[in-house]
Order: structure tokens, then C-alpha cells, then sequence
């Protein structure tokens, strides 16, 4: 029988066998948090500024950004921790609560990419009806279904890591903490804990990547069935943000999963690092893309900063 130390800390992992430039691998890092924190920070500071963001569109990417800003602040003092003080160390409520966060608002993002699609459609398909059709009071009961969806559907398998004993090698594989390395050490049947997760993907991340897909087309033979060129033009230049949005999302996810699924013999730093990536990238992009793709945002920063540097 194995020894009890469930009540023993966990231990983060930062780059096996790379610890003695940790340091220096935490300065992309928080190069990158910064980036993340500042840029959907501004976007979020924007569009509440703004009035004439105060649309369906850029609420969603408010709630967009405002997922990518939590799963960053979540994920963020453990990594830095690691990477800097060498502070490995996590207790069990800890890493439960920040796995739970950090699958939960995968899903939300996962919901939210989903909402703005719909919202998309609605635009280009019926755009005469749109603010009658996403009104205020839509919009908020779309971002709680969403809130709700992530929250609610991640509990059944976190709840069991409470009552698991572990009594294996207490070291997890990364600088935070994931469902999938919480359960293999366990010394209890996680048949559930398998099982659950994988059809919560299925119902989640790729049947909302269909949705997405769907509307797309549907969208396309719309914009296509427009005579005049340059409003074809226009109808898909609103899209083009949010297209790549969800590429960053979903190719991420691809990957990871591909990683997980048949790259057992590859070395455990690409797992690492396309856990990072999935985390990481998408939160860092999605401001970027819209800053550059969005008119209505690059010009409100640019308003900004200029009035900025005219009151300097």
C-alpha cells in the first residue's frame, strides 16, 4: 500500500534541467505577462471610455479581453515564482482553486470567440435587425451563459482532486497547475477524471469550433451574394479580427492536443512549452490583432495617445 502524504505541498516544475538560466527564460516571460496585462488592459480601457464602442461587437471583446486578463493573473505568480525564486512549493486548495481557473476560463474563452461569431452572423445576415436583435440586455444574458457554461461545467472533475489521496511522487510537470497532472498522482480510481474531461472537449472546444465554422459559411455566402465589390470588402474586413482570433485559439488547442495524443516519445520541454504557448499566446495576441485589424480601435488609441501627448 502507498504511504498517505496527501497532505504534502505539491511541486511546480519550471524547465527540467534548464533551472540554472531560469532567470534569464523568465524575462520573455514577463516581457509577455506585461504585454498581456497592458494590452487587454487598454482595450478594456478603451471600449469604457469609449462611446462610440458601446456596441454588441466590442462588448464581447471586452468580455474577450477581460478572460485573457484572468487566465494571465492566474497563471502568472506561480510561473514568475518558479522562474525567479525557485519557489516550487503549492498547497493542495491552491492548486486545485488555480486548475480550476485556468480550464474553466478556457472554456469561457472558448464561449465567448463563440458568442462573437453569432454576432458576426447577425451582422452580415440580417444587418437591419441587429440592434434589435442584440440588445443590451441580450448581450449580458449571452456573456452569463457563457460565465456559467465554463464555470459549472469544470466542477465535476475538480471537486473529486479534494477527497484523493496522493501518495505518489508529489512533482507536477508544469509552473502551474492542470487537471491532467494533478490526477496522475492520485492513488484512486480517476476513470471519471479521464473520461470527463474528454467529453467535455468534445462538447466544448470542438463542437463550438464547428458553430464557428458553420456561421462562417453561412457568412461567406452571404457576402458573396453582395453585388458591389466594395462593400464585400467591408462586410469581410469586420470578420477578419475575429477569424484570426479564433485561429490563434484553436490552432493552439490542435497542437496541444496532437502533443498530449501522439507525441509521447517527444521531449518533455516541447510539452511544457506548448502548454506556455496555449496558455500564452492567444492572451498576447487577440490585442494586437484587433489593435491593427480594427479601424475603430486603432483609431481610439490613437486618439489617446495623442491627446495624451497634447496635455504632456
Amino acid at each position: 500500500m502507498w504511504p498517505n502524504n496527501s497532505l504534502s505541498p505539491f511541486l511546480l516544475t519550471g524547465f527540467p534541467g534548464l533551472e540554472a538560466v531560469h532567470h534569464w527564460i523568465s524575462i520573455p516571460f514577463f516581457f509577455v505577462y506585461f504585454s498581456v496585462i497592458l494590452g487587454n488592459g487598454t482595450l478594456l480601457f478603451l471600449i469604457k471610455d469609449d462611446h462610440s464602442l458601446h456596441e454588441p461587437m466590442y462588448y464581447f471583446l471586452a468580455m474577450l479581453a477581460t478572460t485573457d486578463l484572468l487566465v494571465t493573473l492566474n497563471t502568472m505568480p506561480t510561473v514568475l515564482g518558479v522562474l525567479w525564486l525557485d519557489q516550487r512549493e503549492i498547497q493542495l486548495e491552491l492548486c486545485f482553486s488555480q486548475a480550476y481557473f485556468v480550464h474553466s476560463l478556457s472554456i469561457v474563452e472558448s464561449g465567448v470567440l463563440l458568442a462573437m461569431a453569432y454576432d458576426r452572423f447577425i451582422a452580415i445576415r440580417n444587418p437591419l435587425r441587429y440592434r434589435s436583435i442584440l440588445t443590451n440586455s441580450r448581450v449580458v444574458k449571452i456573456g452569463v451563459g457563457v460565465l456559467l457554461r465554463g464555470c459549472m461545467s469544470v466542477v465535476p472533475p475538480i471537486v473529486p482532486l479534494h477527497f484523493f489521496p496522493y501518495c505518489h511522487s508529489h512533482v507536477l510537470s508544469h509552473a502551474f497547475c492542470l487537471h491532467q497532472d494533478v490526477i496522475k498522482l492520485a492513488c484512486a480510481d480517476i476513470t471519471f477524471n479521464r473520461i470527463y474531461p474528454m467529453v467535455l472537449v468534445s462538447f466544448t472546444f470542438f463542437l463550438d469550433f464547428l458553430v464557428i465554422l458553420f456561421s462562417y459559411i453561412l457568412i461567406l455566402k452571404t457576402v458573396m451574394s453582395i453585388a458591389s465589390g466594395e462593400e464585400r470588402n467591408k462586410a469581410l474586413n469586420t470578420c477578419i479580427s475575429h477569424i484570426c482570433c479564433v485561429l490563434v485559439f484553436y490552432v493552439t488547442v490542435i497542437g496541444l492536443s496532437l502533443i498530449h495524443r501522439f507525441g509521447k516519445h517527444a521531449p518533455h520541454v516541447i510539452h511544457i512549452t506548448m502548454s506556455y504557448i496555449h496558455f500564452l499566446f492567444p492572451p498576447f495576441m487577440n490585442p494586437v490583432i484587433y489593435s491593427v485589424k480594427t479601424k475603430q480601435i486603432r483609431n481610439g488609441i490613437l486618439r489617446k495617445f495623442s491627446l495624451h501627448r497634447f496635455r504632456a
